[in-house]
């Protein structure tokens, strides 16, 4: 299965994960009617160079905007500062939306970012191929 998301909301995603390139980075994505929208969400982790937990009152706030707005909880993203693109095994212990698309961003590589897709359903991690499309 191929997800199409759109140049901007991945230049979104990736320009909030460089604004903070030693501390993992998080948000939501909106979507209705095949457009989708970057709720950027506070990372309050003690340790946020390699843990991330969203803002409380930020993520409510976000599913309020997303509700109030039609759309649906289209995925979850974070970043990676210093490890691969992959779940680790707290991100599949955290995973409470089994419906959202995981977005995982690696500032682990030189010179290129790289992102990665997954549905998470408990242990199981099931890779999605993203591909970017032109607004």
């Amino acid at each position: 299965m191929t997800i199409h998301i759109e140049r901007t909301v991945i230049n979104q995603i990736l320009s909030h994960a460089l604004q903070a390139p030693e501390q993992e980075v998080c948000g939501l994505i909106g979507t209705r009617a095949g457009s989708a929208r970057v709720y950027p969400v506070k990372n309050v982790a003690g340790e946020r160079d390699h843990l991330f937990a969203m803002d409380p009152q930020q993520q409510i706030e976000a599913m309020r905007r997303m509700r109030e707005s039609g759309e649906a909880l289209f995925a979850i993203y974070h970043s990676h500062p210093h490890a691969p693109a992959t779940p680790s095994a707290l991100d599949l212990a955290q995973a409470a939306y089994p419906e959202a698309l995981y977005l995982i961003v690696s500032l682990n590589t030189k010179g290129v970012l790289e992102m990665q897709g997954y549905r998470l359903h408990g242990q199981r991690v099931e890779p999605v191929e993203l591909e970017m499309i032109t607004d």
